[in-house]
Formats: C-alpha cells, sequence, structure tokens
C-alpha cells in the first residue's frame, strides 16, 4: 500500500523523471533523486521538486528509501541495477516508466535480488522536448498508465504501483502484460513516431512551413525527436513494431490503389471507417 511514509527514490531526472518527483512532491511524499548531473540536482531543489539528490549512488543515499522509480534509458536502467542493487533496502519496491516491456521487465526480475520486487509500469504522457526544466506533473493529468505485472509479482506490490499512478493523477489504470503492452505500444506510439518521422523526411521541408496548415503541424508534432532513446525503443521491439510497420503499409497500399483507380467508393468506405474509429479517442 502506498502510504506517505514511504520515501520515493527517482532514478534518472529527466522530463518524465522530473515530473514524477514534482508531482510526488506536491501529494506530500519524501522525494529524493540520484542522477548524474549537479546542475540537474541543483534546479530540481531550487524547484522544490526533490527534498535531497544525489549523483553518487551510495549505500547510505540509496538505502533510505522503500520505493525506487527508474527512468532512465532500458540499457542504463539495467547496468544500474546490476552495479547498484546491494545498496538498496532490503524489501524496497522498484518501478521503472520505459516505454519497452518484454525485454526490461523479465531481465530485471531474473537478476534482481530475492528481498526485491519490481514492478513495470509506462506513463503514456510525454513532450516532444526533454530534461529537468520541461518537466510538469501536469503532463499526467487525464493521460493511462500501465502497469505491466508478471506471475513474479504480488498483489500488493501491483496494487501499490497502481496507487502510484492514482497520486499522479492518471486519469486511466490499466494491467497488461509485458507482451500484451509491447503489441500495443508498437502500434499506439512506436509506430505513430515512425509516420511522424517519415513524413517529416521524405520530403525537403526548409520552406513547407510558409504554406502549411494544422494537418501537417498535428501529425508531424512528434517527429521533433530523442533519437538516442526512440531508436533504443524501436529495436528492442523490433519485432512487434515490423508487424504494426506492415499493417500500416498494407492499408496505405490500399489507399493508394484506389486512388490510382480512381475508386471513390473504397476510399469513402475507408474513411467512413476512420472517422468511426477515431470517435473512441473523444470520449
Amino acid at each position: 500500500m502506498l502510504t506517505k511514509d514511504k520515501k520515493i527514490l527517482i532514478v534518472g531526472l529527466g522530463l518524465i523523471g522530473g515530473s514524477y518527483a514534482q508531482g510526488l512532491k506536491k501529494q506530500g511524499f519524501c522525494v529524493g533523486a540520484v542522477t548524474r548531473s549537479r546542475q540537474t540536482i541543483a534546479y530540481a531543489l531550487e524547484q522544490g521538486m526533490i527534498d535531497e539528490g544525489s549523483i553518487e549512488p551510495s549505500a547510505e543515499f540509496i538505502g533510505r528509501y522503500d520505493i525506487l522509480v527508474f527512468a532512465l534509458y532500458p540499457h542504463v536502467m539495467l547496468k544500474w541495477l546490476a552495479d547498484y542493487q546491494q545498496f538498496i533496502k532490503p524489501g524496497a519496491l522498484l518501478a521503472d516508466v520505459t516505454g519497452i516491456k518484454g525485454a526490461v521487465v523479465y531481465k530485471i526480475q531474473e537478476s534482481l535480488r530475492t528481498d526485491l520486487e519490481f514492478v513495470g509500469a509506462h506513463p503514456m504522457a510525454g513532450r516532444e522536448v526533454y530534461g529537468i526544466r520541461n518537466a510538469d506533473c501536469n503532463i499526467f493529468k487525464g493521460a493511462n498508465y500501465i502497469v505491466t505485472p508478471t506471475e513474479a509479482n504480488s498483489e500488493a506490490a501491483i496494487r501499490t504501483i497502481e496507487q502510484l499512478g492514482e497520486a499522479l493523477g492518471f486519469a486511466r489504470i490499466s494491467r497488461l502484460s509485458p507482451e500484451k503492452h509491447d503489441e500495443m505500444i508498437g502500434f499506439l506510439s512506436q509506430l505513430t513516431h515512425c509516420i511522424a518521422v517519415a513524413l517529416m523526411t521524405c520530403k525537403d521541408s526548409t520552406s513547407l512551413s510558409a504554406y502549411t496548415g494544422d494537418s501537417f503541424r498535428d501529425l508531424t508534432r512528434i517527429a521533433k525527436i530523442n533519437d538516442e532513446m526512440w531508436s533504443e525503443l524501436f529495436l528492442l521491439n523490433r519485432d512487434e513494431l515490423l508487424k504494426q510497420i506492415d499493417l500500416f503499409t498494407g492499408r496505405m497500399a490500399e489507399l493508394r490503389k484506389a486512388v490510382e483507380d480512381g475508386d471513390a467508393e473504397t476510399l469513402r468506405s475507408i474513411m467512413k471507417l476512420s472517422s468511426e474509429r477515431r470517435t473512441f479517442f473523444d470520449k
């Protein structure tokens, strides 16, 4: 159970880690942070996002915390746990914010000390900018939050991580297996980023900003992308993302053929289905 006496450590203070820290501090939790930059720690302290911070993952500092939330790239999180899990308090609960689960959750659970528990979680919120100075816990309001438990997790731990999402203000909290999460995220997030990147790079856009309307701006908002993070996520979810790309290109081929053939009936049929399905996202 998540209670205010639980001390929460955020490992990694970027956009999402900083937004978690800010949101949890506002809810009255004692929040600490470990990150590589002194300037980031100083900014978070100055803004009242954390109670204390460190650039050194020492046993004395890490061992004070009951819940650890990892806001790191997947490969960095795996290395951090390999190097420093011996410093974590016995019985502590661990969670993450990573956008890929199948390649991460099981590896962590298999390598973790037996007195620790890790529950995967993914806040479906973000911005096309990054870094602590762009952190804002309001990005979680009305957003979705996915928890990805496995058979290795206790119901109490799962519920605590769900309560973490509730404390941050997420509107809908869901449970998915790591595999189902990666299928959904492959379509809803990774494919959409691929489409935005493809749109922005298939034609020289140097002068197009003078002529564009809202449609292109809306479709390409997420094309301003963190290439290091997203390339890692794409490749860790390679098989699922390829399926979703094939699904999309198959439909695009149907649209192309209808345009080529002058087939208004097929075009209108696909457009009507599109309008129908879009209404579910407006509710």
